[in-house]
């Protein structure tokens, strides 16, 4: 199981630092935040637009202790879910957080 979550693990990191490149906001930054003891990952936005302060989450994953993982927040038009099962998870160790648990058997990913 060690190997499996180090491996998504690095997956995680590597898409989210992949994504905050890719995109240039100008005065917005995009922050990767690895939390590798408790698992979480996540790709944040924040500074100044005008004057208006933006902080917001674009995506956040959790890999649970049972090495699933969970996307929790997409807040962009990417089907990170394809993405993930493109670079090594299989749609059996994906979980799609965000939806309700009853509607997760439909989903085509795992329930939990």
């Amino acid at each position: 199981m060690d190997r499996k979550i180090k491996k998504y693990q690095k997956i995680l990191t590597d898409f989210l630092v992949a994504e905050s490149i890719s995109k240039d906001l100008g005065t917005i930054e995009l922050q990767v935040i690895t939390d590798f003891k408790n698992n979480h990952f996540q790709l944040v936005e924040t500074g100044w637009f005008e004057k208006r302060f933006i902080y917001q989450v674009v995506f956040h994953f959790d890999i649970k202790p049972n090495g699933r993982v969970w996307i929790l927040v997409n807040n962009t038009d990417t089907l990170v879910a394809e993405e993930l099962i493109k670079k090594g998870i299989p749609a059996t160790d994906i979980v799609l957080g965000f939806h309700p648990a009853h509607a997760r058997q439909y989903t085509g990913f795992a329930v939990a």
